[in-house]
């Protein structure tokens, strides 16, 4: 794993990614990584991520207790801290707004699997949290139950979405493809009916992410378990 530093200039790059695509609007938003030893990173409140500083970013332990830094830390710190706990093997999670994907969470119209093969490989299904009021601890157990079917992309219901995985820039990535396949979805919706890809091509999709090792509940039906291992 990087150092701290290196860590800390990832944050500022990916809140300032976050910001350029749109995905963040005044000081939405919120990203963490571990550190190691029950210790996180995470951004500030209240600061926009465009604007970053090394010296903004906080550190806090398991519990969410903040530790270092000169600013509060995130008010959603919770949320972050559920995935670290359920999921081991994430080092990163990213929370936005992204505009197409949020149009799906204030709607709560459910998102299509088996339409893009980049979707099917790197998102798979893409489930929508119940809503609670940010910042409490019922807001973040909202994401448990998809974080134990092997979801890394979630909407949340009225609000945004979160991923993760195992490097900052991954999980950006997946916030990234979220809501490009939402604007794609909304564009597709006056030409006609989305044809889906057939079940046995999307086999194959999911062999290829098998291979990729990348989770997804669908391999356990495969009988691979949600870590995409041979059970």
């Amino acid at each position: 794993m990087a150092g701290a530093l290196e860590l800390k200039k990832q944050i500022c790059d990916v809140g300032r990614w976050m910001h350029e695509k749109g995905f963040v609007a005044a000081n939405d938003g919120n990203i963490s990584c571990r550190l190691g030893k029950g210790r996180y990173l995470c951004t500030p409140t209240m600061q926009s991520k465009g604007r970053l500083r090394l010296a903004d970013i906080a550190v806090v332990d398991d519990s969410g207790r903040q530790i270092k830094g000169r600013l509060p830390r995130t008010s959603e710190i919770l949320l972050h801290l559920e995935i670290y706990h359920a999921l081991p093997h994430v080092n990163a999670v990213c929370h936005a707004h992204p505009p197409h994907a949020t149009a799906f969470a204030i709607t709560g119209a459910a998102l299509p699997t088996g339409v893009l093969p980049e979707v099917e490989i790197f998102l798979g299904p893409v489930p929508i949290a119940d809503y609670e009021t940010p910042g409490c601890k019922a807001f973040a157990e909202t994401i448990l139950p998809h974080l134990n079917r092997g979801a890394n992309t979630i909407i949340l219901a009225n609000h945004g979405a979160v991923a993760c995985d195992k490097t900052l820039e991954q999980a950006f990535f997946h916030l990234e493809t979220l809501d490009m396949y939402c604007q794609i979805l909304l564009l597709s919706k006056p030409l006609g009916d989305v044809r889906r890809i057939p079940e046995a091509k999307i086999r194959q999709l999911l062999d290829i992410k098998k291979r990729l090792g990348i989770p997804d509940p669908r391999l356990g039906s495969m009988g691979y378990d949600v870590r995409g291992r041979k059970e």
